[in-house]
């Protein structure tokens, strides 16, 4: 293993922002613990199998305005905790100013469309509603979601961004899933709807709704750095969930709850239809 123990990649060796205490107290201290960290890696995960600690993975995630902020910032985590991997924020939009989500978090972008990297290791798209809606509208978005997904080895998706990757004409013949809501309008792009947290066909990775994107962080960094890897990341999370009620999903939620939401969202459920089979 080779460790280039600069402070960018201290941040990256810090995953979760373990490090941040030490960077805050210089480079002296920073390179202790880059050191400690580099030492304890080599001790600690150098006998697991299936356990590949470095990568230069490029990994492309779209901001745009509306969406929701959950999607992204699970896999966010996730990706973000692979040693060496370089995380693009790509904005939709002009400038690089923080980007709203649906319900009011700005996340701010590292790049723009135009110079995000074309080959990517993963390209990632969340959803929203009416945000995504508006994204689905969006020529330039669509087109750079299209010609970042020819170069990329994982073409994925997290709730409504599923609609996007169908916008973009990715879905055709493939199994796909996407929030409840909404996962039988991706037959309208040619999809197999499929009722599963996490979605694989070929190279393309649906994940649910909305918390699902834990779960589908965790798959693809199996997929990139090996089960093991994943299972450290998750113990570093320390997930393990216990929801308080058994009503994530339409068949567990009681009825009277399932219909609320249902009819809450029907709106937009038709708009995301109709976007769906406009030209």
């Amino acid at each position: 293993m080779t460790f280039a123990l600069d402070r960018r990649t201290l941040l990256a060796l810090g995953a979760g922002g373990v490090l941040a205490p030490f960077l805050a107290l210089g480079d002296a201290a920073a390179q202790q613990a880059g050191d400690h960290i580099a030492n304890a890696t080599r001790a600690g995960f150098g006998d697991i199998p299936d356990f590949q600690v470095g990568g230069a993975e490029q990994i492309a995630m779209l901001l745009y305005p509306g969406f929701t902020a959950l999607d992204l910032v699970g896999p966010h985590y996730m990706f973000a905790c692979m040693m060496g991997a370089t995380v693009h924020l790509v904005t939709t939009e002009r400038s690089l100013r923080p980007v709203a989500s649906d319900l009011g978090l700005a996340i701010a972008p590292t790049t723009t469309m135009r110079r995000c990297p074309r080959v990517l290791d993963i390209l990632f798209v969340p959803g929203g509603t009416f945000g995504t809606i508006d994204a689905m509208k969006n020529g330039a978005a669509i087109d750079f979601v299209r010609d970042r997904a020819s170069q990329s080895r994982h073409v994925t998706s997290v709730c409504t961004g599923s609609l996007i990757l169908g916008k973009a004409g990715l879905l055709a013949g493939k199994r796909a899933t996407s929030h409840w809501m909404t996962r039988d309008v991706l037959a309208e792009f040619g999809a197999i709807p499929v009722n599963e947290r996490v979605v694989t066909d070929g190279n393309v990775t649906t994940g649910a709704g909305v918390s699902a994107g834990l779960d589908f962080g965790l798959a693809l960094l199996a997929a990139l750095r090996g089960d093991n890897y994943a299972r450290a990341i998750q113990l570093q999370a320390e997930y393990a969930p216990a929801p308080p009620f058994n009503a994530g999903s339409t068949t567990t939620a009681p009825d009277v709850v399932t219909n609320a939401m249902r009819n809450l969202f029907t709106p937009f459920a038709a708009a995301a239809r109709e976007a769906a089979r406009s030209s």
